[in-house]
């Protein structure tokens, strides 16, 4: 859907936080700035300043940027040189997911606490059917203050909820209410609400597809309503044109499906300079199978498949993968893999981006582990369970990276730590 500024905070109280909610069973609830905020609600000394998080080398990408950074221009997924550029006094910080992802699960507890029907889209932002909560808690606006009210009290964040009769339209209901904020869409008022809005504010609408819309005169979303079907055929394609047909007209059948396992659990990181040492690339592989051994366990899930994803100079990306029979969560594991695939490889010449994926997951407590012929009773998995739990009593930080794998300059330790 089309950015935020598209859609300006607005006060027409035909769409304000007390507008008639009946018919209206679909929140979406989505976190202000979150990866900001979180920073900010760890150093309070912060609190009023403009924050960017994202990569902070030369080739980063902005992450999130609170309020007080986007005053300048700063929006996610721009380049942190062009941040700098815009907002050169900003506080400038690495992504820190371990944080992220706790506070997210400790949010989407509370969207729980009131219906199972909890749709996440991202860590920041989910879909929740409230009908059944109704004799509970009350109608939709009132549920919508009480979990406001929980994250803000609870978490010390603040959210902004949309309030509609279906998934788009509370989508775009949160961005309207964006920052901190509530806004309900009444039922009978969801074409009052929708047809002045830019034609950018619509799923599947980016910029080509706007400028498309808009050399054939269609500017808003009551344009494209009125637009006869076959010109949008002809403009959009056949799947695209009934797509935003329905869309502009209000009507989005979709419920509200919990969540599903993921299938894939990943991280890579883009180097600030191409790398050719071997060495150093060990290292980065080292500590993306760290994270995502991390994820996995705090996830209970478990892969057989371990991926690699290899950037060259010229942008080229080259994947390779291995199956093995038992799968796992352990991060020596997945790394001893990915660098028998990285060596295999051996592409000889600068690598600008690696990236490690556990793929084919399951969920750990339904997969009983078999000790390898002649391995010990308790190692590696045993050592990583004890380090996540010092790290969640005492903070990552005090295990120093990939100090587990006993792997170090490119040298191994046969025999893991004892947990």
């Amino acid at each position: 859907m089309g950015r935020s500024q598209s859609l300006p905070r607005g006060g027409d109280p035909r769409f304000g936080p007390d507008a008639d909610d009946s018919g209206c069973p679909i929140l979406h609830v989505d976190m202000d700035a979150f990866f900001a905020s979180v920073e900010v609600r760890r150093r309070p000394e912060l609190r009023g300043r403009p924050v960017v998080v994202g990569g902070t080398g030369p080739r980063g990408v902005v992450s999130s940027a609170s309020y007080e950074a986007r005053r300048y221009g700063v929006r996610s997924a721009m380049p942190t040189a062009r941040a700098r550029a815009l907002c050169p006094h900003a506080v400038y910080l690495p992504p820190d997911f371990t944080q992220y992802s706790a506070a997210s699960a400790a949010v989407m507890q509370i969207f729980r606490d009131v219906t199972p029907l909890v749709e996440p889209l991202s860590l920041d932002e989910a879909f929740l059917d409230v009908a059944g909560a109704r004799r509970l808690f009350g109608p939709p606006a009132a549920i919508a203050r009480r979990i406001r009210e929980r994250v803000a009290g609870e978490q010390r964040l603040s959210c902004s909820v949309g309030v509609a009769p279906s998934k788009f339209v509370a989508k775009l209901g949160s961005t309207r209410a964006k920052p901190d904020g509530l806004l309900v869409v009444p039922a009978t008022r969801v074409l009052d609400f929708l047809h002045p809005l830019p034609v950018s504010a619509l799923w599947g609408v980016g910029e080509r597809s706007t400028e498309t819309l808009r050399r054939l005169g269609l500017a808003t979303i009551g344009d494209l309503a009125e637009a006869p079907v076959g010109m949008l055929r002809k403009a959009l394609g056949e799947a695209s044109a009934a797509h935003l047909h329905e869309l502009a007209w209000g009507r989005d059948p979709r419920r509200v499906t919990p969540e599903q396992a993921e299938k894939s659990i990943g991280a890579e990181v883009t180097f600030d300079v191409d790398v050719t040492d071997p060495l150093e690339i060990r290292r980065a592989l080292l500590a993306l199978a760290e994270k995502v051994g991390i994820r996995l366990r705090r996830a209970g899930q478990v892969g057989r498949t371990v991926s690699l994803k290899v950037r060259l100079t010229d942008f080229r990306t080259v994947s390779r993968s291995r199956t093995a029979g038992v799968p796992t969560d352990v991060a020596r594991e997945i790394f001893d893999t990915v660098w028998a695939l990285y060596t295999a490889l051996d592409p000889g010449e600068p690598v600008r981006l690696v990236g490690v994926r556990v793929e084919g997951l399951a969920a750990a407590r339904e997969t009983p582990r078999q000790l390898t012929l002649g391995a010990p009773e308790r190692g590696w998995r045993e050592a990583e369970a004890a380090a996540d739990a010092a790290a969640a009593r005492f903070g990552r930080s005090v295990i120093g990276p990939a100090s587990l794998l006993g792997v170090r300059e490119g040298r191994r330790n046969e025999n893991p730590p004892r947990p």
